[in-house]
């Protein structure tokens, strides 16, 4: 999966871009607690990684998109 896929589900579950620092891109939810952070631009994100931010930002199940 790719950074910008991850970051286009964030932001439909509510997630808000608060602040970029180098290429990392910090989350904060109006109503979860806590912080999510996505490393951006990068086309491939492993696996474990993908998992641990859905589950960081509790998001049980992810919206599927279609980039074509």
């Amino acid at each position: 999966m790719n950074s910008k896929a991850l970051i286009a589900e964030l932001v439909a579950d509510g997630w808000m871009l608060i602040r970029v620092t180098g290429s990392h891109h910090h989350f904060r939810h109006p109503i979860k607690t806590g912080l999510v952070t996505v490393p951006h631009p990068k086309k491939d994100l492993p696996v474990g990684t993908v998992k641990s931010i859905r589950r960081q930002a509790r998001v049980s199940n992810p919206v599927m998109h279609s980039w074509r």
